[in-house]
């Protein structure tokens, strides 16, 4: 065996996770170990020798354990990984941009102030009701929580421990410049669940209809499933502001579906998205300069240029979200520029993990997933 691969999946997602072992050479599953501990794979390591690539995904535990078990071994970031964290930035960006996403209302100048301070009057309604969730208290108390460890020199996995959460939920709450960070991309679909009868209920506010319980009771029995409050909410800025409402403006594209489009190959875009993404990135530098990064980023992955990710690195910098991101990859430069270089990636390493779900749900169901037994992966 002289490539290996390594992963991990989840037992119970959160809690308990596994690792598996795959030589890439024969594409067989070699070995299950118990945790996705850097101790237990450089143990492992240590008495399988021989292993001269090591194909891993991004996480820190399998890049020490490597350095620690098989020093000589070349560690290789595997290239779907460095795609699917790049596109976690991307989304990140997206979100903080998202004020951009929406077109602006064709509007005559004379309606243009009025109407310019009754959506104003309406986003500051939907920020209060979202400020008065309870995920979003609980967002906030958390990542103060996890600051303040941080601060006192605390480390993630203690963290956890201490305050009784996932290590990837405080993970992003310790990684996080501000808390508006972790909640952007919820910020962005706020209003999402009223969306679609806004126009409807600016028409009826226009024609002189402001009771909000009528208005309730009218989009309810058209399929709206929300609350009443976020009706009310809507409703207060409208009534308030002494003039009839405009129709609703086209609604703005999701922070998810802007992130899909600059992640696609433009050739695989229909006319109707392109031209969506051209107006959005038109009314964005920031956003134009991320698409111009990715597609850049795209080309050398998927050309394997490693020579040109230090030029890529430099060019970033413009942009705080992906600057993050090649802070990762400088962290863990010279597997990046394997990744970006050789031919390996870990592909039969995720066939291998989608196997295993297979296994768990055939043989022991989903409860019984902890009684997966070695044997039974390796007879695949």
């Amino acid at each position: 065996m002289t490539v290996l691969g390594v992963d991990d999946f989840a037992l119970r997602r959160g809690r308990v996770y596994r690792t598996v072992l795959i030589d890439l050479d024969s594409r067989r599953p070699v070995d299950l170990l118990p945790d996705r501990e850097a101790a237990t794979f450089a143990g492992w390591l240590g008495e399988h020798p021989g292993a001269q690539v090591i194909c891993r995904d991004r996480a820190g535990a399998y890049a020490d354990g490597a350095r620690t078990g098989a020093p000589d071994a070349v560690q290789v970031a595997d290239r779907f990984h460095l795609w699917s964290n790049l596109a976690g930035y991307v989304e990140t960006t997206v979100a903080r941009h998202r004020s951009c996403l929406a077109q602006p209302p064709a509007t005559d100048e004379a309606a243009d102030e009025p109407q310019a301070d009754l959506d104003g009057a309406v986003a500051t309604a939907r920020d209060a009701y979202f400020e008065q969730r309870a995920f979003v208290r609980h967002a906030r108390e958390r990542y103060a929580a996890v600051q303040e460890l941080k601060a006192a020199g605390v480390g993630i996995k203690p963290i956890a421990a201490r305050l009784g959460l996932a290590r990837g939920t405080v993970r992003k709450y310790y990684r996080a410049a501000s808390v508006d960070d972790v909640l952007a991309k919820a910020r962005d679909g706020r209003g999402s669940i009223l969306q679609r009868w806004e126009p409807y209920l600016n028409e009826r506010v226009n024609a002189g209809i402001t009771n909000g319980s009528q208005l309730f009771r009218e989009i309810r029995d058209q399929g709206y499933t929300g609350s009443k409050a976020v009706v009310l909410a809507y409703l207060r800025p409208l009534r308030a502001g002494g003039s009839a409402a405009a129709p609703a403006a086209r609604p703005a594209p999701k922070v998810r579906t802007v992130t899909r489009w600059i992640l696609t190959h433009p050739e695989r875009l229909d006319e109707q998205d392109t031209l969506a993404l051209q107006e959005v990135l038109t009314r964005c530098q920031d956003l134009q300069k991320t698409a111009g990064h990715v597609t850049a980023f795209a080309q050398m992955l998927t050309g394997r240029h490693g020579e040109r990710l230090n030029s890529w690195i430099a060019a970033v910098d413009d942009l705080p979200e992906l600057h993050r991101f090649t802070g990762g990859l400088l962290r863990d430069h010279d597997a990046v520029l394997s990744g970006l270089t050789l031919p390996h990636s870990s592909g039969q390493v995720e066939g291998a993990v989608n196997r295993i779900k297979m296994i768990k749900r055939q043989m022991y169901g989903r409860a019984n997933f902890d009684l997966l037994r070695k044997r039974d992966l390796l007879a695949t």
